[in-house]
């Protein structure tokens, strides 16, 4: 009897991580190959609305990544430009168009904004998302491109005589959101051209995120312990699937590897990324460093909750390193 008891409890220890192990394996291809939001016309116009009320121009912009993947996007011009550009990234399964608010923020604001679609979403091509190892790629090719429409820009102005300024970018920034966030700060980790970060609800790392999806977003101490054979399987297979070492995938690193600015963004009721992440983020930055913590907001809805708010912080942000400023001290607040 008492070996019968044994066996029924070690089965029901075991049962909870073969699951979670399980349950990794066939989660892995999904987590891969998000959901496609597609570009439709009713999401264009709703953004061409936005950009005509800060009469700024947008034109098409495609960029084609070192692998060959064709990526899609816009390049937005504002009416009185600073000189400066934004780079926005959206969050997975969205799009472009999702980053629609911000860029009417810095439109109105002078900063001209390249949005584009990250590779597996919206218009773009591939089928796979690596969460910033190859969209770090993605984004040097971006950079790439826009200094040199610039330099052409350049070029064609003196050979038409017009004497109009060469509008080379005088700085490029990025601003991201959720997954797109994480694009952002791994991206500035590679690339010095990127002088900036803002980044809301970013993951610490991919196994961190793991950890959180695997204690239903609510016990992420119970992905950390029972359940913790989800986050080895998951980036196991992910990794073997892709070639990418999915474990390296970190924005942790990217803020410990390079100096640069970030104001850092977390959500306070946001349960799919908490602010646990941020914080890590955050305490692993080497540069300038700002963290706003927006009370009662869900994932990614600083702007919807506090418009204002937001708009004041982003823009006094890129202010002060448009300006050449990089001594701004770290701080820590809640609104």
């Amino acid at each position: 009897m008492r070996r019968r008891i044994l066996r029924v409890m070690l089965i029901l220890l075991l049962l909870p991580p073969v699951l979670a192990a399980v349950a990794g394996w066939l989660v892995a291809p999904a987590y891969l190959h998000p959901i496609r939001r597609e570009l439709t016309p009713d999401l264009i116009r709703g953004a061409d609305a936005s950009f005509a009320l800060t009469h700024a121009d947008r034109e098409p912009f495609e960029v084609r990544a070192p692998d060959g993947v064709l990526l899609s996007g816009w390049k937005v011009t504002p009416r009185n430009p600073n000189g400066s550009w934004v780079l926005l990234f959206h969050g997975v399964a969205d799009n472009r168009v999702g980053v629609t608010g911000q860029a009417e923020v810095l439109l109105r604001a002078g900063y001209g904004v390249v949005m584009m679609d990250a590779r597996a979403h919206g218009a773009s091509e591939g089928s796979t998302a690596t969460y910033g190892w190859l969209e770090r790629k993605d984004t040097r090719a971006v950079i790439d491109r826009l200094f040199q429409d610039a330099r052409q820009g350049c070029l064609a102005s003196q050979y038409h005589g017009t004497g109009s300024p060469c509008p080379l970018p005088r700085h490029v920034f990025a601003l991201g959101e959720s997954m797109g966030a994480a694009i952002a700060l791994e991206s500035a980790g590679s690339d010095p051209r990127i002088a900036a970060v803002v980044a809301e609800a970013s993951f610490a790392n991919l196994r961190e995120a793991a950890y959180d999806y695997a204690g239903l977003r609510k016990y992420p101490w119970l992905g950390k312990t029972l359940l913790s054979p989800f986050a080895w399987t998951l980036l196991y297979r992910g990794a073997r699937l892709t070639g990418i070492p999915l474990e390296e995938v970190s924005p942790v690193k990217a803020v410990a590897a390079r100096a640069f600015p970030v104001l850092l963004v977390c959500d306070e009721k946001d349960v799919a990324l908490p602010c646990r992440h941020t914080q890590m983020i955050y305490d692993a930055a080497r540069g300038p460093k700002q963290l706003w913590v927006v009370p009662h907001a869900y994932h990614t809805a600083a702007l919807g909750f506090y418009p204002e708010e937001f708009k004041r912080r982003v823009l006094e942000f890129f202010g002060t390193y448009r300006s050449g400023s990089f001594a701004r001290p770290s701080k820590q607040e809640n609104r």
